[in-house]
């Protein structure tokens, strides 16, 4: 084979396997040089392997250096861009944000209704009952737990009166990020077990959230309570909620497989599930947030947080009723 009749036959390929490299990493990606990537998908990954061929061809046979510069330039940027790390884009979040997440739970309404009636349905009869029977709140919880509960929203208690420090706050930020998250995947991974775990979180959390607030209620400190939680609450409740919701799918698919295997019904049902997961992560790290730097901080109004928080559910509610509206039914 003499260098001549090599360059001949793959001079074609090479300029072709440049042009397409200019375009994808010289440029910066642009949206034009994305779209002829999806189109040569196929066509890449062979003409890199051919290329890298021809390198060690031009090695091998000891042609000119100037053409194995080129070669050896070429395959390096050919695989800095077949194995590099996209740059980040903001668009894939966004889309999720506003589409993928609010479709993912309106598309599976029905179960995250019986979700909401099982927590709210037993949060609301537990606080009656609590209400009724004093007493009864001590069967679900332990004396030290009330007194703790009677202590942090008591407004007579020193803490309401002196604003938290900013390091302070960042701590409890973390403390509510753990908290919560451990809470949604505890939640989460029960379904694993059958759908029981989820249920049993669930319901235990409606329960205890019954509980304190019954006992609240009873003590008189239900206004710093409610000012306290409203702000948060429709994030961070909704967020346990979805967890629950998509530990119930992994568990119901364990049954219901469609004709699957159960492994391939699980990984299904995983994939549908990861919106809802990933979307109300995202819903805890903003309660946390605002449980940290906004709903401690008693020295604002109360008016003001109730106003606040009733704004919140709004919020959540248009959200997931309105958002990713657009072309929904065409896809």
């Amino acid at each position: 084979m003499t260098e001549g009749n090599f360059t001949a036959r793959r001079e074609e390929d090479w300029k072709e396997m440049g042009r397409f490299i200019t375009g994808g990493i010289r440029r910066g990606i642009s949206s034009k040089a994305r779209r002829n990537m999806r189109e040569k998908a196929a066509w890449f990954p062979q003409a890199f392997r051919q290329l890298t061929g021809d390198l060690n061809t031009a090695r091998s046979n000891g042609f000119d250096p100037q053409l194995i510069e080129r070669l050896n330039r070429l395959t390096l940027e050919g695989n800095q861009l077949l194995y590099g790390s996209r740059a980040f884009s903001v668009k894939p979040f966004f889309r999720f944000i506003f589409r993928t997440f609010p479709r993912a739970v309106r598309s599976r309404w029905r179960s995250l209704g019986a979700c909401f009636l099982i927590f709210f349905g037993l949060a609301i009869f537990t606080a009656l009952a609590c209400i009724r029977f004093p007493g009864f709140v001590y069967e679900l919880m332990s004396p030290w737990n009330a007194s703790s509960l009677e202590d942090m929203y008591d407004p007579g208690n020193p803490h309401f009166l002196k604003p938290r420090k900013i390091s302070t706050d960042a701590d409890m930020f973390g403390y509510y990020i753990y908290n919560n998250i451990s809470i949604a995947f505890m939640t989460f991974s029960g379904g694993l077990f059958a759908g029981v775990g989820s249920l049993f979180f669930l319901a235990s959390n409606g329960i205890f959230v019954g509980a304190a607030a019954g006992h609240i209620i009873n003590q008189g400190f239900y206004r710093t309570f409610f000012s306290f939680i409203i702000g948060h609450s429709p994030f961070e409740l909704t967020a346990i909620i979805l967890s629950a919701q998509a530990g119930l799918h992994l568990g119901y698919s364990l049954f219901v497989t469609r004709g699957l295997s159960r492994g391939a019904a699980l990984r299904k049902a995983g994939k549908t599930a990861l919106p809802l997961i990933g979307g109300g992560a995202l819903m805890l790290v903003i309660a946390a947030v605002i449980e940290a730097f906004w709903s401690s901080r008693h020295e604002i109004p109360q008016s003001v947080r109730f106003a606040a928080g009733a704004a919140a559910i709004l919020l959540v509610s248009c959200y997931f009723i309105f958002a990713g509206r657009s072309g929904e039914g065409g896809e």
